[in-house]
C-alpha cells in the first residue's frame, strides 16, 4: 500500500511530502485547490506520458517518488522476471527535465514506463468520474467476469491457441496467394528454366572458353613464335644447344689442367639438359597450335550464348546463371507441391479452430458462472445505496468470430425501477445512479483480487445524505478488510468516516500559488467538515453537526 508521495516542482506543488495510513482515508479540498494535480504526479507513477508544461515555472525538472509497502501482496515473481532488485518496501519515481526528457526508477534501478505501468497496475488502481464511462464498454465488462472468475490460466491457453490460430490462418492465406502468382507465373518461370537447362552450363567454362578463344584467334602468331624460339635453341648452325655443348666440351678438356673447369663443366652440362628439355617442349607446344577457324566459331557460338543469357537475366557469371537455375526449378517444384502444402496448413488451421472453440467454451462456462455471480452481488450492494427496485442482468452472447478474449459479448443490463426495461447502463442510468453502480463494482473486484490501494477522485458525485452514508459504509469496509482505500469527497458523510483526513489547499505569496496538502488534526477535521455543510461561515450549529459525524467513526 501507500506508504508516502513526494512531489516537487510538478505544476502548483514546489514541494510536498506526505504520509499515507493503511485503512480508509479521505482528501477534501476546496475546487482547484490541487487535488487533480496530485492524480495527475500519481499518474506520472504509474506510467502515463509525461507533458514538460506540468514542470514547474522556473525549475530544471521536476520528482514524483512514491513508497509502496509491498511486503503482503507476493509481487516478488515481477520483479525477477524483470530483473528488478526486491524489496519490501518499493519506490517508484520518476523524473522530468524541462529539455523533454524522462527518467523512471524502480527501488533506485532505472526502468521502462512498460515496468512501471505493469508494475504501477499491481500496486495502485486510481478511479476517476471519466472512468464511470468504462461501464459501458464490453472490454471492461468482460474484464469483471474475468476477475470474479479467476479464469487466468484458462484465458492465457486460450490466447496462446488463439494466437497460433491465426498465425497459422495467416501462413495459410499467404501461402494460397503466392500459389496464385506463382500458377499464374509457371509458364514464364518454365519457359526460363528451360532455356537455362538447354545451355547446360557448367561452372568454370566461361574462362575457359574465353582463354581458348584468345588463343584460336592469334594461332598463326603464337605457332611462328614457337617455331622462332625452335630455331634459336636447337638450329643445327649457331642453334644455342649447340655452342652450350661446345663450350661443355672445352671445359671438360681444360678440368686436367684447371681444376675449376671442372665444376663449370657439370654447371654448363646442367643448363644443357634444360635447355634441351624446353627446346623439347617448344616443338611439342608448336605441333599442338594450329588455326582452327572452325573450333573458333564454336568457342564463339558458346560465348555468346553465355553473354546472352547473362544480359538477359543482368548476372556477370555462369555461376549467377546456374543459381537462378536451381531457383526457377525450386519454384516449379514448389508450384507443383503448394496444392500438398495448402491442403497440410487447412487441416492445421482446422484443428487448431477446434482447440481454440474448445477452450473458449471453457471460458464461457466460467464467465457464466462469474456473471451470475456479478448479478447476485450487484443486486446485494445496490438495494441498500437507494435502490430497493434495482435489477442488474449481465448479458452474454457469441461472437461471430472468436476474438483475442474468446468468443464471448457481455452487455451490462441495468433498471432502477420496477417497471423500467432492462437497457445499457449508460443509457438509462443517471449520474448518481452510475457513481454508485460503479463503487459497487469496484467493491465487488476488491474482493476478488488483492489490489493494495485504491484511490476514488469523486466517485460520490452526484449523490448525498443517506446513499452517500452507505456509500461511505462500502469504502471503509474495503479500507478494514487489508487494502488502503483514498476517496477524494466533496461529501461531509463520506469525509467523516475516513481514518485518516487530508486536506488540499492553496497559498499565495506575493509572486506565486502553491498547492500543499496535510492530515488534519481532530480539531481541524470539525472545523473542515463544518465548512463543507454549512459554507465558508462557520456556525455553532455546523461544527456540532461535524462533530456529530466524527462520532460515528468512533
Amino acid at each position: 500500500m501507500l506508504r508516502s508521495l513526494y512531489i516537487q516542482n510538478y505544476a502548483l506543488i514546489e514541494k510536498l511530502d506526505i504520509g499515507f495510513d493503511s485503512g480508509f482515508s479521505v482528501i477534501t479540498g476546496e475546487t482547484g485547490a490541487g487535488k487533480s494535480i496530485i492524480l495527475g504526479a500519481i499518474g506520472l507513477l504509474l506510467g502515463q506520458r509525461a507533458d514538460v508544461k506540468s514542470i514547474r515555472k522556473g525549475a530544471s525538472k521536476c520528482i514524483i517518488e512514491a513508497r509502496f509497502d509491498v511486503s503482503a501482496y507476493g509481487m516478488q515473481p515481477f520483479f525477477e522476471a524483470n530483473e528488478l532488485e526486491y524489496e519490501d518496501e518499493c519506490i517508484l519515481r520518476r523524473e522530468l527535465y524541462a529539455s523533454g526528457k524522462s527518467r523512471a526508477f524502480i527501488n533506485d534501478t532505472p526502468a521502462s514506463l512498460a515496468q512501471m505501468k505493469e508494475l504501477g497496475e499491481l500496486l495502485i488502481d486510481v478511479h476517476s468520474q471519466h472512468q464511470n464511462l468504462l461501464l459501458n464498454k464490453e472490454g471492461f465488462q468482460l474484464n469483471v467476469l474475468d476477475l470474479l472468475a479467476h479464469d487466468d490460466a484458462e484465458l492465457a491457453a486460450y490466447q496462446k491457441l488463439y494466437n497460433d490460430w491465426r498465425q497459422a490462418r495467416q501462413d495459410l492465406e499467404a501461402l494460397v496467394a503466392r500459389a496464385e502468382q506463382s500458377r499464374a507465373d509457371e509458364d514464364y518461370i518454365r519457359f526460363q528454366l528451360e532455356q537455362l537447362e538447354e545451355a547446360n552450363l557448367t561452372d568454370g567454362e566461361q574462362e575457359e572458353l574465353e582463354q581458348e578463344a584468345e588463343m584460336l584467334t592469334h594461332a598463326e602468331d603464337i605457332k611462328a613464335g614457337l617455331y622462332r624460339a625452335g630455331q634459336v635453341l636447337n638450329a643445327d648452325e649457331g642453334g644455342v644447344l649447340e655452342a652450350l655443348k661446345d663450350c661443355q666440351n672445352t671445359m671438360m678438356g681444360l678440368r686436367s689442367v684447371f681444376a675449376p673447369a671442372g665444376e663449370l663443366a657439370d654447371r654448363l652440362d646442367s643448363v644443357y639438359i634444360e635447355l634441351k628439355d624446353i627446346s623439347q617442349e617448344v616443338a611439342d607446344k608448336e605441333e599442338e597450335v594450329e588455326f582452327n577457324p572452325a573450333r573458333l566459331d564454336e568457342v564463339n557460338a558458346r560465348l555468346n550464348l553465355i553473354y546472352s543469357l547473362q544480359q538477359k537475366h543482368r548476372v556477370d557469371t555462369v555461376k549467377a546463371l546456374l543459381s537462378l537455375q536451381e531457383s526457377y526449378a525450386l519454384q516449379l517444384s514448389a508450384i507443383t507441391s503448394s496444392d500438398e502444402d495448402i491442403a497440410r496448413l487447412e487441416a492445421q488451421v482446422k484443428e487448431l479452430f477446434s482447440q481454440v472453440t474448445a477452450q473458449a467454451q471453457v471460458l464461457t462456462e466460467a464467465r457464466t458462472r462469474a456473471a451470475r455471480e456479478v448479478e447476485r452481488q450487484m443486486a446485494a450492494r445496490l438495494v441498500p445505496l437507494g435502490m430497493p427496485n434495482v435489477r442488474f442482468q449481465v448479458e452474454m452472447g457469441v461472437r461471430k468470430e472468436p476474438g483475442v478474449h474468446g468468443a464471448d459479448t457481455v452487455n451490462f443490463l441495468f433498471s432502477a425501477n420496477k417497471n423500467g426495461v432492462l437497457q445499457n447502463i449508460s443509457s438509462v442510468a443517471s449520474g448518481g445512479e452510475i457513481a454508485r453502480v460503479m463503487l459497487s463494482v469496484k467493491a465487488m473486484i476488491a474482493g476478488a483480487v488483492k489490489l493494495p490501494t485504491i484511490v476514488f477522485d469523486e466517485i460520490d458525485t452526484g449523490v448525498s445524505g443517506e446513499i452517500a452514508d452507505r456509500m461511505a459504509d462500502i469504502m471503509q469496509e474495503m479500507g478494514d478488510n487489508d487494502r488502503q482505500v483514498i476517496s477524494i469527497t466533496h461529501l461531509p458523510q463520506i469525509a467523516a468516516r475516513g481514518r485518516a483526513h487530508y486536506k488540499v489547499y492553496k497559498e499565495d505569496n506575493e509572486v506565486e500559488t502553491n498547492s500543499h496538502i496535510r492530515r488534519l488534526t481532530d480539531d481541524e477535521r470539525v472545523e473542515e467538515l463544518a465548512h463543507m455543510l454549512s459554507g465558508a461561515t462557520l456556525t455553532e450549529a455546523a461544527l456540532n453537526n461535524a462533530r456529530a459525524l466524527l462520532k460515528l467513526d468512533k
